[in-house]
Formats: structure tokens, C-alpha cells, sequence
């Protein structure tokens, strides 16, 4: 498998990104932010398609300021993560494969998924398969787990298409497409800079593909599984999705009915945010995570 490596000068003048460059080593190299106590409570940020983790960097300091030990990685194919180069490199199984060597590489245990968009997808897979406690508790945001069951939005099928047929990919400006407010030019060439130029976009183009869109899907049957684990979950489970996404509205009912940890939780929607609601609304989102952990401590 052929990968590609950003140059580390593209990450140089960041916005609000000050935090150091970690990496765990698989067959491609997977990178993280670690920020916070080593011995702290974790939170594991999931970030989706087409951004990375600094998507998060608002959301990092404050939960790191509330005494958390804060991880954020990058999907492969993302951000300062190596970037496999063809298309038919990047499948969900594999992608599910690589987080989950990542996070167990990291011995992760008890920690807090805070997943979006693709974040969950992959992640709530990690959390299906959970047989070794790294995970305590799940935030939902925004995501969902498809198996092609379900009724599809005409806007994720929209979305699919434009990322098919348009000629340029333009990761910046789609980032802030999926958002309320406008982006300025600096955060805009932030998530612009793990791609110096198409060559490195194999994963953005092919991940709208592979969501399970229909019954028969070649993932289909793995998240019915994961479904399957799901609805024996009882740890603390909490829905915090956005007002304005239209490819998620209505997906947190599926977990709210399923999970048995979603009862009894304060399930919130965040007002004025759309589908990235970590930059709409980043410190409604990390206040949310912060009251889901303190009214559900660790069971002695």
C-alpha cells in the first residue's frame, strides 16, 4: 500500500492549534493530540469526513481545563495522519481496523467517546467490540451507525454526488459549508492543510462512498451486528446532536430507542449549529460532555 506523508510545514501557523504532534505506529502512521494528565480521566475525540482534529482544538483546551486528559486522532487518510493513496485503499472495515489498533496501542481505559460523523461510524464499532473497559461512556454527536435499513436523506445522497462529480475538492470550503457560521480564511486553510494537493485526497473522496446507503452493502451486515451489541449497552449513552444538520436530524431517535444507556440521560440538541457543530458551538458541545460525566461517575 502506498501511502503519503504531509510535510510538517503545512501545520506550522494553525489557529488555535498549539498542541504537539503524537503518533502511534502501524502499517501507516496514525497521528493524535494528548493533551492533559497522563492519569486523568480520557476523552477520545472522533472526528468525521472531511476534517481532523482540529476540528476539536476550541473543545480540547476546555475540557483540558476541566482536568481531562484529551485525545484527539485523525482518521487515516486525514489530517497529520499518512494518507493512503488510492481510492480502493480506504474501506470501512479497514478504517475501523486502524482506529482500533491505534486506541488499543494507546491502552486506553474507561475513557469518554465524544464521536461525529464519521467519528461514529468508526467508532461505535470500537465501542460494539468493547471487551477490554476502554470505554466508560459514549456522546453521540451528530452520527450515526447506517446499515442501508434505514431511510437515507435526499441530503446525504446530495452530498454523495457533489463529492463524486465536483471537479475540485475543496476541503476548506466544504468544511465550512457543514457549518452556521462563517469560516475566515485562516480556519478554512487550517483544514485545507493536511492536503497539499488532490493527490492526497484519496480518503476525502472515498468515504461519502462508503457509507452504508443500501441493505446490501458490504458493511451492512457488520453494523447490524454492531447494532445488535449496541442495544446491550448499558453504560451512559447521551445524544448531543444540533438544530440545522440535515443529513443527521433524527438519527439520535434511533439510539434513544436502541441503547439502554440512553435512558434516563439529558439528551440535549445544540441550538444554532450545523452538521460540524464543534465550530458553531464548540463550548455548548464540551459543557454537555463535562455535565454527561459528572452526573454518570465510574461505577467503584
Amino acid at each position: 500500500m502506498d501511502v503519503l506523508r504531509t510535510p510538517d510545514e503545512r501545520f506550522a501557523a494553525l489557529p488555535d492549534f498549539p498542541f504537539a504532534p503524537h503518533y502511534v505506529e502501524l502499517d501507516l502512521r496514525i497521528h493524535y493530540v494528548d493533551e492533559g494528565p497522563r492519569d486523568a480521566a480520557p476523552i477520545l475525540l472522533m472526528h468525521g469526513e472531511p476534517s481532523w482534529s482540529f476540528l476539536y482544538r476550541a473543545m480540547i483546551t476546555e475540557l483540558v481545563d476541566a482536568g481531562h486528559r484529551v485525545l484527539a486522532p485523525d482518521l487515516a487518510g486525514f489530517g497529520r495522519s499518512d494518507k493512503p493513496a488510492r481510492r480502493e485503499d480506504h474501506t470501512y472495515a479497514r478504517h475501523v481496523e486502524w482506529m482500533g489498533r491505534a486506541v488499543a496501542a494507546l491502552d486506553l481505559r474507561e475513557a469518554t467517546l465524544v464521536c461525529q460523523d464519521w467519528g461514529g461510524l468508526i467508532g461505535l464499532r470500537l465501542v460494539a467490540d468493547d471487551e477490554d473497559g476502554r470505554f466508560a461512556r459514549v456522546v453521540a454527536a451528530n452520527t450515526g451507525l447506517p446499515t442501508g435499513d434505514e431511510h437515507v436523506p435526499e441530503a446525504f445522497l446530495r452530498w454523495r454526488r457533489f463529492s463524486q462529480e465536483v471537479p475540485e475538492f475543496a476541503v476548506g470550503n466544504i468544511v465550512g459549508g457543514g457549518c452556521v457560521r462563517d469560516l475566515d480564511d485562516a480556519e478554512i486553510a487550517g483544514y485545507d492543510a493536511p492536503f497539499p494537493d488532490d493527490s492526497y485526497k484519496a480518503g476525502p473522496r472515498q468515504m461519502p462512498l462508503l457509507v452504508p446507503a443500501d441493505p446490501d452493502d458490504v458493511e451492512s451486515e457488520a453494523n447490524r451486528a454492531a447494532w445488535s451489541r449496541l442495544a446491550r449497552w448499558e453504560k451512559p449513552f447521551l445524544c448531543a446532536f444540533s438544530d440545522s444538520d440535515p443529513i443527521t436530524r433524527g438519527a439520535d431517535r434511533l439510539f434513544r430507542e436502541r441503547i439502554p444507556g440512553c435512558a434516563g440521560q439529558s439528551h440535549t440538541t445544540i441550538a444554532g449549529a450545523g452538521h460540524f457543530l464543534q465550530e458553531d458551538q464548540p463550548h455548548e458541545l464540551a459543557r454537555a460532555v463535562l455535565r454527561f460525566i459528572r452526573a454518570n461517575p465510574l461505577r467503584g
